[in-house]
């Protein structure tokens, strides 16, 4: 079962939020350690940001109905947390809460021969939970790395992996079911 992993939105943008903010050291160290996991085994990384245009034209419903951009292209807040270890790993922008919506997120998929992927970052009710739906509608199982992922709304985070992890067949996996998983252990998917 080849499997990729996406390190997602785990930029300066995400964490002025007071409620990311506190939990930033317990994410990025979990995402290091998946970052080193994935490294070891082969398996890729793929670090994925969300990046705007300053006139709009990548802005979604919500930015618009409150005329409030962020994360502009070029800018401090659109780049990668210092702290989080992306040297060498290639990098995705998107410009939605799903991974795959207007990016080539699949072909490097299909070209790495992946079909399953392990998720990590933020936030975890929005852009992971998104990300894990598209893979399911692309037949690709997806599996939530849970110390490596935070929400500022725990709640509604809680509720709505309740829905994906159900509805979609996914898991929820611990920081060592989640190396075991990027080392080539198919049990924790079980």
């Amino acid at each position: 079962m080849p499997i990729a992993l996406l390190v997602i939105d785990m930029e300066n943008a995400f964490f002025e939020d007071p409620a990311l903010s506190e939990q930033r050291e317990r994410i990025v160290t979990a995402c290091n350690r998946l970052i080193a996991a994935a490294r070891e085994s082969g398996a890729p990384a793929l670090i994925v940001r969300t990046e705007h245009e300053r006139d709009r034209s990548t802005w979604t419903l919500s930015m618009l109905d409150d005329d409030q951009g962020f994360a502009f292209r070029g800018t401090e807040q659109a780049q990668s947390l210092a702290e989080l270890d992306t040297e060498g790993l290639p990098e995705l922008v998107k410009r939605r809460d799903s991974a795959f919506v207007g990016t080539d997120l699949l072909a490097r998929l299909s070209a790495w021969g992946v079909d399953t992927i392990l998720l990590s970052g933020v936030s975890s009710h929005l852009c992971l939970a998104q990300t894990a739906a598209d893979a399911f509608a692309h037949n690709i199982r997806a599996a939530f790395a849970a110390e490596a992922m935070g929400a500022d709304v725990p709640d509604q985070a809680d509720a709505m992996l309740d829905v994906v992890l159900a509805a979609y067949r996914q898991r929820k996996l611990s920081q060592d079911e989640a190396i075991a998983l990027l080392a080539g252990d198919p049990a924790p998917l079980g």
